[in-house]
């Protein structure tokens, strides 16, 4: 008779992450890779690397993003582990948030590409106005 062998938890979310394909669409790294690119996500998480902050003032902070928008960020993040909310009971109630370990592993990367962004929008400007003088 022969036995099968048992795998601990350990062996079985070691065997899971190496099953993980971000190429797949269905994919839960996917996924995840969907939400963390998005626009609203990396100025959010890169506004929060400096510190806990207010509502109202990351919504200063972070220009041309609706109320709607920055909420709707907020909460995605909050569920993902990313962000963490601390509601402090007051007249008017104050709701700060800040990143959570698992953000904070995350914002040096998103901070790089937005550096990134700022330290190169001259040349891809100039990439692409030198693509809409090419005939194509």
């Amino acid at each position: 008779m022969t036995r099968m062998a048992t795998m601990t938890a350990a062996q079985r979310r070691d065997q899971a992450r190496r099953e993980y394909d971000a190429f797949i669409r269905s994919c839960p790294t996917n996924q995840l890779l969907d939400r963390i690119s998005d626009k609203w996500v990396s100025l959010v998480v890169s506004a929060l690397a400096a510190g806990s902050m207010r509502y109202s003032d990351l919504g200063r902070k972070i220009a041309g993003v609706s109320p709607k928008m920055l909420t709707q960020t907020l909460r995605a993040l909050e569920r993902d582990g990313i962000v963490a909310r601390t509601v402090t009971p007051s007249v008017p109630v104050r709701v700060d948030y800040e990143l959570t370990p698992l953000g904070t592993s995350l914002s040096c990367l998103l901070s790089a590409v937005k550096d990134w962004a700022e330290l190169h929008i001259e040349q891809v400007n100039e990439a692409r106005e030198q693509y809409d003088a090419e005939e194509h």
